[in-house]
């Protein structure tokens, strides 16, 4: 039977995956890509729903590894064929996939079409029943599959008349949704979820026009088609659905890309806004929203931070004096949200292991670094990357610390105790306090940990989040006014906060609560 070959790409890396699929031009050469994910448990979904011939993944993946997810594939699903994506590294690793039926390896420094478009071509022989054409006549092909083409880059012989009938408007842009905070997510709740979005665009935007862009088992991805003017309308409907979402067990970041008049830009916006938006939510955790047309201007560079003399202050016990200026600067990274990510975290290490190994005769610091590596690593945004920053921070002072001035700091914090008490409904932040006390920064982060076991922002959360619980339980304000009462701006934002300390939405909170009475 002639079909082309289904292709699953798994590689925890955006930018590997999208290497992969421009490398080639699949559908001529009888290939089709229907799906991408980046760790092996994700892949094992798509499997059971798309049903490829091939999957290509990469070994080295977090929650399941490539190797893994090879040996559950050759068990439950033997008719589907393998290849393993390695460094050479990694080869070691390679061997024992072989051992559970891996088709074919393909070295990442060595990946190149006709390497790639060989291998492929060897793993198809060996799928019974399988034969592969080499794509389907450019002038009776689908809309799906132009689109996805177009977004692909390649060039391609296609009605215009069809894709104009289809996008009727002159107004398009990617409407991108973050599935990665749900824990349970499949095939069937991600089709639930998709529903749900077009029935609410369908309702607030008559006649709008959508398509899904295949990809990431993640993320959901539309290609819009609308009316120059209900371009605002498009907006004001994501955000009632993502505040309404907020109040549910799902929490998706949604993402708006660059708009765009002519679908031979389909490509280009894809690339250069699309692609680049999920790289920069690592830089606004609390933006629930994140639209291209609305980003803040890019900071400048940051100043080069002075590692030496850093080092040296940290020698000579300087450490408030070296934290402080550690804390500049990667504040002042955080701002610049069109760097590099693993840049980022690289530094964050960096300074881990210099500090480390200058305090090397403190056991406990010395024990933690590697565990540090990889929470940084795995960090989802800049929030949680530098909160791993300032605990290591806090522990290093309180390894050096001595049992002086403990009674002056017990009554320091209980100062600053009761003015968080009194104001927490105002923008309140570390810097604030400082201020107010006429405290350095670092001293108070310090004095937190080191009484509180807690951060500054983790204490603030929990007071703001116990006297939200309070209204709920007492007052019938609205859950968006008890939001700001409290000292949120964002609604949205607050509802996480608040499930992430209680275990609840705060609707649920406050119907449990009623139900109890």
């Amino acid at each position: 039977m002639n079909q082309l070959c289904k292709v699953i790409i798994v590689d925890d890396e955006i930018l590997v995956r999208q290497g992969i699929k421009y490398v080639l031009d699949w559908e001529r050469e009888g290939f089709q890509i229907v799906g991408e994910a980046s760790n092996g448990q994700e892949a094992l979904e798509l499997i059971r729903t798309l049903q490829p011939h091939i999957v290509i993944t990469d070994i080295v993946m977090p929650v399941m590894d490539g190797e893994e997810l090879t040996r559950i594939v050759k068990r439950d699903h033997p008719d589907i064929e393998v290849i393993v994506l390695s460094s050479f590294s990694e080869f070691h690793y390679v061997r024992s996939t072989f051992q559970n039926g891996v088709a074919d390896y393909i070295l990442k420094p060595k990946l190149e079409a006709e390497g790639l478009l060989h291998v492929l071509k060897n793993t198809w022989d060996k799928i019974p029943g399988l034969v592969v054409t080499g794509g389907a006549d450019d002038d009776t092909l689908s809309v799906d599959f132009v689109l996805s083409r177009l977004i692909s880059g390649y060039e391609i012989n296609y009605d215009f008349g069809l894709l104009s009938s289809y996008f009727p408007y002159e107004l398009f842009f990617y409407l991108g949704c973050d599935m990665r905070s749900i824990s349970t997510i499949d095939g069937q709740s991600l089709d639930r979820l998709k529903g749900i979005i077009i029935g609410e665009l369908e309702h607030k935007i008559p006649g709008i026009v959508h398509c899904t862009v295949q990809g990431d088992q993640s993320m959901i991805l539309f290609l819009i088609n609308l009316k120059e003017r209900q371009w605002n309308e498009a907006i004001d409907a994501v955000k009632l659905l993502s505040q309404s979402m907020a109040e549910s067990e799902t929490e998706p970041r949604w993402f708006f890309s660059e708009l765009f008049h002519e679908l031979s830009k389909a490509s280009a916006v894809y690339q250069d806004s699309y692609l680049k938006l999920l790289q920069y939510r690592f830089f606004f955790p609390e933006k629930v929203l994140l639209i291209h047309d609305e980003l803040p201007k890019p900071e400048g560079d940051s100043d080069k931070f002075n590692l030496s003399h850093f080092t040296e202050q940290i020698k000579r016990l300087q450490l408030e004096e070296a934290f402080t200026d550690l804390r500049q600067h990667v504040t002042s990274l955080s701002l610049h949200y069109e760097s590099d990510v693993f840049q980022f975290k690289s530094f964050l290490g960096n300074i881990i292991f210099n500090v480390t190994n200058q305090f090397s005769h403190i056991k406990a610091l010395e024990e933690s670094k590697y565990a540090l590596f990889r929470a940084i690593d795995e960090a989802q945004d800049v929030d949680e990357a530098v909160l791993i920053l300032e605990s290591f921070m806090n522990k290093v002072i309180q390894h050096t610390f001595t049992s002086s001035g403990l009674q002056a700091s017990n009554a320091n914090m209980k100062r600053l105790l009761e003015y968080i008490e009194e104001h927490y409904a105002e923008p309140l932040s570390l810097t604030d306090l400082a201020k107010h006390f006429h405290f350095n920064p670092s001293y108070l982060s310090s004095l937190f940990t080191a009484h509180n076991k807690e951060g500054f922002k983790e204490h603030l959360n929990k007071i703001r989040t116990d006297k939200a619980a309070e209204l709920l339980r007492e007052d019938g304000a609205p859950i968006s006014e008890i939001s700001c009462k409290v000292g949120y701006g964002d609604h949205s934002y607050f509802c996480k906060v608040f499930k992430k300390y209680t275990g609840l939405s705060p609707s649920h909170y406050r119907r449990q609560y009623y139900s109890q009475e």
